[in-house]
């Protein structure tokens, strides 16, 4: 399909590459404030830094390899690409923010759309996903004490399963906000993922800067070998800063008039994952690092949505059945979604 090549190399250029470690759940770099120091104010002041991050941006993708942490490796090559990108508000309830992002191939009236990477943002929650290597993902518990005046972020991958997450207090200083969870996993970013075997996953400090002009992603970054059971050997250590510089994007309807004909499909698909997330105590989730068996069919589906081509509960049923035998719970196949 024409569609598939197009975002592929988009996704390899682009993707957002932070789930706690495997050992330590979702421990805080911060000790615990008391229940009651987080005000009203505190809490309008967080939900304005987390809304500001919507909006219209180019994007800059910067990722170098810094430290070798094991005799004779050889650095990578830098990594350094540039992206149009669309930021909406896809969901506001107060203690729940969604931001939905969106690729355009370029300023033009014809240009692709992408849909991108998604960040949720809940107040004081309950429990946070955790990636513990190798494609699999488990649940975490979070105290009172430790979600306190805390904001999780939860960051979903193209085809919405789940990448990382991570939990702190965010922290304003005049003009400029900063949110900074402790060190997390994460999987391989697709620009590794489609190109190297000789790492498994990243252990990241995953670092939000809001500022007058749009927002940066800061990333410091430790590249894993995990052995089979679990053990993790640090390869080498990487800097990355993705920086999010608001513009007017003559073309940012493209991406609107795409998500308003293909929002009612993904909502289903986030529906799937809630459920993992809210019923299950972990999961699998088998893909190739092309995307060939859960991102590409997904998106291809939308796209069919977006043309006409298909009806969104056509694709939905496909997307249902491929969901089921990609994702596994307990090491079976999930077969919740088709009994429903």
């Amino acid at each position: 399909m024409l569609f598939r090549p197009i975002a592929a190399a988009a996704l390899t250029m682009g993707l957002a590459a932070c789930a706690t470690t495997p050992n330590e759940g979702a421990s805080m770099r911060r000790d615990p404030a008391p229940l009651d120091t987080h005000s009203e104010a505190d809490f309008q002041r967080d939900r304005a830094a987390i809304l500001a991050m919507a909006g219209e941006y180019h994007v800059t993708f910067d990722f170098r390899e810094t430290v070798a942490l094991q005799d004779g490796y050889e650095f990578a090559d830098d990594k350094h690409t540039g992206a149009w990108e669309v930021v909406r508000v896809i969901e506001d309830s107060g203690d729940v923010i969604v931001l939905q992002h969106l690729l355009l191939t370029s300023q033009d009236d014809d240009a692709m759309v992408i849909k991108h990477w998604r960040q949720d943002w809940e107040y004081e929650p309950a429990r946070i996903m955790a990636f513990r290597g190798h494609d699999d993902w488990d649940m975490v518990e979070i105290d009172a004490a430790q979600a306190a005046g805390a904001w999780s972020q939860s960051v979903y991958q193209v085809d919405d399963s789940p990448r990382y997450a991570g939990l702190a207090r965010w922290e304003h200083d005049g003009t400029i906000s900063t949110w900074e969870p402790d060190t997390s996993w994460r999987p391989l970013p697709r620009r590794d993922d489609t190109t190297r075997t000789d790492y498994d996953a990243i252990e990241a400090v995953n670092r939000h800067v809001v500022t007058p002009w749009g927002w940066v992603h800061e990333q410091d970054n430790t590249k894993l070998v995990i052995d089979e059971n679990g053990n993790a050997t640090p390869l080498v250590r990487e800097v990355g800063v993705n920086t999010y510089a608001r513009t007017d994007l003559p073309n940012d309807g493209r991406a609107d008039s795409y998500w308003a004909a293909t929002a009612d499909y993904w909502a289903m698909v986030r529906a799937y994952w809630d459920r993992l997330e809210a019923t299950t105590e972990g999961f699998h989730v088998e893909d190739d690092a092309e995307g060939t068996l859960l991102y590409g069919p997904m998106l291809d589906a939308s796209m069919r949505i977006f043309f006409g081509a298909e009806t969104t509960e056509a694709a939905w049923t496909e997307t249902q059945t491929l969901l089921n035998a990609q994702v596994e719970i307990d090491g079976a196949p999930d077969q919740v979604a088709a009994a429903e």
